[in-house]
This record gives C-alpha cells, structure tokens and sequence, in this order.
C-alpha cells in the first residue's frame, strides 16, 4: 500500500543527521509519497511542508555528508493547541505516516502527536529516529551524532594541550568549555586521547559532579607543578556547589547555558596569579565536517534505513534504539522502543562507573570515534622555569 509520509528534524542538528534523513529517504521515494517538514515542529505547527519533488529529493541526497540540518530543526515550544493543530495539518494533508529525527524533546513530541490523533480519531503512524551530540538520550546505547562530537572534543583537546606546553612560559592555563547541558558524556571524552601525562586533561568537570571551586585549585595547582600548565576541562552544563549554572540567555523559554568557563577562569587567576585563557569550543562540537566518525556517519545512515523498514512494517509508537550487543567486534542491533518509554527514561547521565573511571569510559567510547587516532609521542621533559608569581616574591 502506498503511504504518505512525512519527514522532519528537530532539535539541534548534528555532523551526520543528514545522513539518517539521506538513508529514509533513498529507500522509500520511489515507491511512497513524501512530503518535508519545515523548521521542525515550528513547520508542522504552521503547515510548513514541502512535496518532495525529484530536483529536491536530488539536493536532499547530496547533503548526505554535509552537517547541519537540510530541512530545517530549531527548537519550539509545542504546546497542546500547536499539537492538535498539527494533527489537523496533517489530516487535512492525507499525510499518514510521521517520523521525526530528533532527541528527547522530538521523541516526546512525537508520542504526544500519536495520542492526539487517536483522540481525533486519525490512524497515524508515528515514527521517532534518534540522534544527539551529548548522548543524553534514554533507551539507547548511544545516538547517532554522539560519536563525531566525542571525535571532535578528544582530538581538540590533545591537540589544545600541545599547544598549550610549547607555550607555558606564557600561558600556563586553558579552559575548554564543551557541550552537555545537564550529561556529562561528550566533556568526558575530552579524555579518550590522553597517552601521556602531560597531556593532561588535568582537570574534568561533569555536570554531574558538582564541581568544588577548591578541588578545581588543587587539582590545576598540582599539573602546573608537575609539567609547568594545566588543561581543564568543563561542561557547560557544570555547576558550583551551590547547583549555579550560568545562563546566557533565555530563547523561547529555553535556558542557553554556556560561560561556565569564564567563571572558572576569574577563579583561578585570583587564587593562582597564573595566565589563564578560556574558551569555547563552541558549535564546532556538532557541525565539523572534517571530525564525521566512520561509524557515526555508518550508523546514521542505518538509522534512517531501519526507519524506512519500519514505515512499511507498520510499526508505530517507537523509536529505533540502538543497542550494543557485542564489544568485540564491536556490533548493535537496531531494536524498537516506545516512545513513552524514551520520554519517561528522562535525561540519559553518565554512570558513575566511567565517572569513576576513565578508561573504562574510553573503552566504550573508542568504537564510536571510528578508527583510532594514532597515539603521539611522549612530549620533550622541558626544564620548565615557570614558578607560582606568590612564590617568586620569598
């Protein structure tokens, strides 16, 4: 039977969720009718949907390497009456199969869009494929997008700490504030390079862990003693003992977290008299091309084609969960689960377990990264001259 299906993403985008789109549409456009939402469910909500013409369909395949979002995501706030507009939208349009790409706000839309259209009575099959870069997502190993931002984040940070050493008769400290509103997966793979001491990360801070200003002194005091600068590395998402998180903005009711860093920095420079320089790694995390994970861009694009299978099975109701079922070789499965429990499931923290223990963390995380970086050499043992400036004065 041929469906009607729409297509959206939502949230924000990924490296590689064009290629989950790239993989649900190449196996279904020849054989159903689609239609493309719009700006997420922002489109959905003012009827924003495309035909999906030959020329456009051509275009959309074409982006299947390309970061970003090809039709669109953003954020929205979906309330009941945008809800049931949107059904009607739907309805009005024949349209009978939905599926979103998206995160945990996508996939409790999703099952809130699938109790609307029974309540209005509309058999509507409702289809959620994941994705994200700071792994939060519940009912999940993991989501697609996740592995290249980790990519990104562990190769910044090695490569930020080399730098850092050849300059530490300069600048003795860096701060590098990763994403992670509330998990602490993607700043933890800030690790996932680290061969040699020196390299640091010295300092982690996870959202999770309510970072102790005197802990962060300690433990950046020390580094700098041992190999003359300190790489620290916090979560935007970090919070004080006193749970403070910084927020730089408010959009559509949505918290903006990020600053975090700058936070820390004042606090190190008064309590340490060193140079210390923080930054932002900024959207880079999510959109960098040149960082796309072999696995992450595989697993993306099989995402998709699972969902195009589902469609026509006529499974509803879910997400399609990705599930390790082999750590060597490293091998998953592609498993459904509903969307009431991805919704319930709340925000997915990293476990203590990795928390406790970093390569344990790293052994997990190693076959989403794709192939391995090769390891570099241990740095040169400089004489480093730099002393604390409160001891030069005794």
């Amino acid at each position: 039977m041929m469906k009607h299906i729409a297509i959206g993403q939502s949230g924000g985008p990924t490296a590689v969720i064009n290629a989950t789109l790239a993989g649900f549409v190449r196996k279904l456009y020849k054989d159903h009718a689609l239609s493309f939402v719009i700006n997420g469910y922002e489109g959905l909500a003012d009827n924003l949907l495309m035909d999906a013409e030959k020329d456009t369909i051509t275009n959309l395949l074409q982006h299947e390497k390309v970061p970003g979002a090809f039709l669109g995501a953003g954020r929205y706030e979906f309330d009941r009456e945008k809800i049931k507009v949107s059904v009607e939208n739907l309805r009005s349009r024949g349209i009978n199969t939905l599926v979103f790409i998206g995160g945990n706000g996508t996939m409790q839309a999703l099952a809130r869009l699938k109790k609307e259209a029974e309540y209005q009575g509309y058999a509507l099959q409702v289809i959620g494929l994941p994705k994200t870069v700071d792994n939060d997502l519940g009912e999940t190993d993991h989501a697609p997008g996740f592995g290249s931002a980790a990519k990104y984040v562990a190769h910044a940070a090695r490569d930020m700490s080399r730098d850092l050493q050849a300059m530490n008769n300069f600048e003795q400290v860096r701060i590098l504030e990763t994403m992670g509103r509330n998990a602490g997966w993607l700043t933890a793979a800030a690790g996932l390079l680290n061969d040699h001491p020196q390299d640091g990360p010295h300092v982690i801070s996870l959202p999770e862990d309510p970072l102790a200003p005197e802990a962060l002194i300690k433990g950046t005091t020390r580094a700098i003693e041992q190999y003359g600068c300190a790489l620290v590395i916090v979560s935007e998402g970090a919070v004080w003992d006193e749970a403070y998180q910084v927020e730089r903005d408010y959009v559509r009711g949505r918290p903006v977290l990020g600053g975090i860093s700058n936070e820390v920095e004042q606090v190190l420079k008064a309590h340490l008299n060193v140079m210390v320089r923080a930054e932002l790694l900024g959207m880079n995390q999510r959109s960098f091309s040149a960082a796309v994970s072999s696995t992450d861009f595989q697993e993306a694009l099989e995402t998709g084609e699972m969902g195009a299978e589902w469609v026509r099975e006529e499974r509803t109701g879910v997400m399609a969960a990705l599930q390790r079922v082999s750590e060597t070789p490293y091998r998953i499965e592609y498993i459904p689960v509903s969307l009431e429990a991805v919704g319930s499931s709340g925000e997915r923290k990293l476990p203590a377990r990795f928390m406790k223990d970093q390569q344990a963390y790293n052994e997990w995380l190693r076959p989403l990264v794709g192939k391995e970086a090769a390891a570099y050499p241990p740095p040169l043992q400089r004489r480093n001259s730099h002393v604390f400036e409160q001891d030069k004065s005794k």
